[in-house]
C-alpha cells in the first residue's frame, strides 16, 4: 500500500507543469483529446513499472540502490531543465500527431522515471505501477481539465523547486547505499 500512495503522489508532483500535461491542456477539450492522453499514460506507466519490475532482481541492494538514484537523478534534471515549448501559432488538432507526440513525450519524462525507480527498489512493483499509472491519469486529466487556464499557474518555479528536492534524494540515495 505504502509503494502504491508514493507512485501516485510522486508521479502527481513530477507530472506537474510537465511538457505532457501542457500538450493535453493546450488542445481543445474534446473527449477524444482526453482519451488518447489516458491509453499513452497507460501504456507508458505501464511499461516504466514493467521496466523497473525486471530489473530489480538482477541487481542486488547496493546496485539497485544505485540505479534508484541514476534514475531519480535524471527525473530531477529533467524537471529542472526541461520545460514545455512555447505555444504554437498555428497549433495542429489532429488526435494522430497528438498521440505521437504525448507518447515520445511520455517515454522519457520523470514521472515515468519515478515509476521506473519506485517499481526497482520496492517489493511490491504491481502497486507501484497502479499508483503510478492513477497518479500519472490524475495529472493528464488535471491538465485537460484546466485548459488554457493550466499555462497560467507558476509552473516553472514548482518544477525546479521539485527537481532541486529530488536530485537532494539522488545525492542521499547514491551516498547512503
Amino acid at each position: 500500500m505504502a509503494g502504491f500512495l508514493f507512485a501516485m503522489l510522486a508521479v502527481l508532483a513530477a507530472g506537474l507543469g510537465a511538457r505532457d500535461q501542457v500538450l493535453v491542456a493546450r488542445m481543445a477539450p474534446r473527449g477524444a483529446v482526453l482519451v488518447i492522453a489516458l491509453v499513452c499514460t497507460l501504456l507508458t506507466s505501464l511499461g516504466a513499472g514493467l521496466a523497473g519490475q525486471a530489473v530489480a532482481p538482477l541487481l542486488n541492494g547496493p546496485a539497485r540502490a544505485m540505479l534508484v538514484a541514476m534514475a531519480l537523478g535524471l527525473a530531477a534534471l529533467e524537471l529542472l531543465v526541461i520545460r514545455p515549448k512555447r505555444k504554437p501559432d498555428e497549433p495542429t488538432q489532429s488526435l494522430g500527431a497528438f498521440g505521437l507526440v504525448l507518447l515520445a513525450q511520455q517515454l522519457t519524462d520523470a514521472a515515468r522515471l519515478m515509476i521506473f525507480a519506485i517499481a526497482a527498489a520496492n517489493p511490491l512493483p504491481l502497486a507501484v505501477i497502479a499508483g503510478g499509472v492513477l497518479g500519472s491519469a490524475a495529472s493528464v486529466l488535471a491538465g485537460w481539465l484546466g485548459g488554457a487556464d493550466w499555462e497560467k499557474l507558476p509552473l516553472t518555479a514548482i518544477r525546479r523547486s521539485l527537481g532541486l528536492l529530488l536530485a537532494l534524494v539522488a545525492v542521499w540515495l547514491a551516498y547512503n547505499r
